[in-house]
C-alpha cells in the first residue's frame, strides 16, 4: 500500500500531469506535493483548491441520496459511513477545466474524517480525464495515511 510520496509520483505518470498534491481541505495545507503548480506556489494552489473542495463537500446538493453528513445520525454508522469503517466523503471527485488545463480533485476515504483529496493538474492537450479519474480512484483506495 503506497504512502503519500509514492502516490504522488504515480499521479505524475498520468498523461499530461504537471503537478500533484495531497491536500487537507479543512486547513488548506498540502500534505505532499510534486511537480509544477499554477502560479508557481504549491501552498497557494493547495489553499485555493481546498476552498473549492470544502465548498463542494459541505453542500447537501452534491451529496448522494441518503448521505448523512459527518456528525449526523441519520445513516448507518451516523458519520457518513459504516460503523467502525471508512468514512466516505460525499463527493468522489471534481473536475475543473480551463483553456489550457484540467484540475482533478479526488476525495480520499480515510479511517478518520475524510478531509483530504488528491489534486492533479493536467495539461489539456495531453491530459486524459477518463484515465485520470480511474487511476486517481485506484490511488485513493490504496493510499495509506497515518
Amino acid at each position: 500500500m503506497p504512502g503519500i510520496d509514492e502516490c504522488l509520483l504515480e499521479a505524475m505518470r498520468l498523461p499530461g500531469a504537471r503537478g500533484a498534491a495531497l491536500v487537507d481541505w479543512t486547513s488548506g495545507l498540502a500534505l505532499g506535493a510534486v511537480g509544477e503548480f499554477p502560479g508557481g506556489d504549491h501552498e497557494a494552489a493547495a489553499a485555493e483548491a481546498a476552498e473549492v473542495a470544502r465548498l463542494t463537500a459541505e453542500q447537501r446538493a452534491f451529496a448522494p441520496d441518503g448521505y448523512d453528513r459527518p456528525g449526523g445520525h441519520d445513516g448507518p454508522g451516523g458519520a457518513g459511513g459504516p460503523e467502525g469503517g471508512v468514512a466516505d466523503p460525499p463527493v468522489e471527485d471534481l473536475i475543473i477545466s480551463n483553456r489550457d488545463s484540467y484540475h482533478v480533485l479526488r476525495f480520499v476515504p480515510t479511517s478518520f474524517d475524510s478531509s483530504v483529496f488528491l489534486h492533479v493538474w493536467l495539461a489539456r492537450p495531453d491530459g486524459n480525464l477518463a484515465l485520470a479519474r480511474i487511476r486517481l480512484g485506484e490511488m485513493a483506495g490504496r493510499l495509506v495515511l497515518g
